[in-house]
């Protein structure tokens, strides 16, 4: 006689019972292969290796869409595990702007001025400082949001601190689920290196950027677990890094070291604000509570 088997047991190895079995490697598993689909053609063509060239504004448009590789997986697991009430509560926290009005001073003028901290500290730096506030100043407005729409944060921190850290923190802690956030973080930016619109692919430049991005993860997650999961908060940090970094530091201070060296700065910066959190919170981070953000 022919033994019937259970029907929910074969829905343990469907694909979607797997995504479900395993939300968080199901997440970045998404995240990384929707990016990387798009950035490993354009850094292999950067590279001379494919037979053919892609065209300068396909680049542009190709690493513009790669930044949504987190919100989809963030998308798609949020529906797969927590069904549409989950989604519509990721949805809300778009817009989540109550939260106290320090916050809002910390991520927009505290982030550059760790920045600022983070140079001057360097030989040289100062001494090359360059008066032109004024119109970088004027410029700002216009890069900041061309930053939050299509440089990265509108695409990625739906999935980073929407998605995983919640879990991340839930199951190793907000310290070490910063630092796997962190590093996995950087890891998913590294096709860009090849690319051709990035700093070139050194190992010191690869190892500066890991820890950079790291530290800056540890310091969000501080910011987020105060902001009660706002990603409105957390898109507004991440664009006030990459304005600040990319658009401003670099004209006010043109050290000729910063030409080999241009993330160390923010290295310096991040890392001495982030081991400042670790011994301040005894590496709490704010967090107080095993409840997932995502969920309240």
């Amino acid at each position: 006689m022919t033994a019937v088997g259970n029907p929910g047991d074969s829905s343990r190895t469907a694909p979607r019972g797997l995504l479900r079995r395993y939300p968080l490697a199901s997440y970045f598993a998404i995240a990384f292969l929707f990016s990387w689909i798009i950035e490993v053609p354009v850094a292999l063509s950067a590279q001379g290796i494919l037979p053919f060239t892609i065209p300068t504004p396909a680049v542009a448009f190709a690493v513009v869409a790669a930044t949504f590789g987190p919100t989809v997986g963030a998308f798609v697991m949020t529906g797969l595990t927590e069904g549409k009430a989950g989604t519509v509560r990721l949805l809300r926290r778009y817009v989540q702007w109550r939260v106290g009005i320090q916050w809002y001073f910390f991520v927009l003028l505290g982030i550059p001025l760790i920045i600022v901290l983070g140079t001057i500290v360097i030989p040289g730096a100062l001494s090359s400082f360059q008066p032109i506030l004024g119109p970088l100043l004027i410029a700002y407005p216009m890069a900041f949001l061309l930053t939050f729409f299509l440089g990265g944060p509108l695409g990625e921190e739906p999935g980073w601190r929407g998605f995983a850290l919640p879990r991340l923190q839930e199951r190793s802690g907000p310290l070490w689920g910063s630092v796997i956030l962190g590093v996995l973080w950087a890891l998913w930016h590294f096709p860009l290196f090849w690319s051709g619109v990035w700093t070139p692919p050194t190992i010191p430049n690869m190892i500066m950027f890991t820890v950079m991005i790291t530290t800056l993860t540890i310091i969000m997650t501080w910011v987020f677990n105060h902001a009660k999961g706002s990603l409105l908060l957390m898109m507004l940090m991440h664009a006030s890094f990459n304005t600040f970094a990319n658009k401003m530091a670099a004209p006010l201070f043109p050290a000729p070291m910063f030409d080999d060296f241009g993330l160390l700065p923010v290295l310096i910066g991040f890392t001495a604000a982030a081991l400042v959190l670790i011994v301040v919170t005894r590496g709490r981070l704010g967090y107080v509570t095993s409840r997932r953000t995502a969920a309240s």
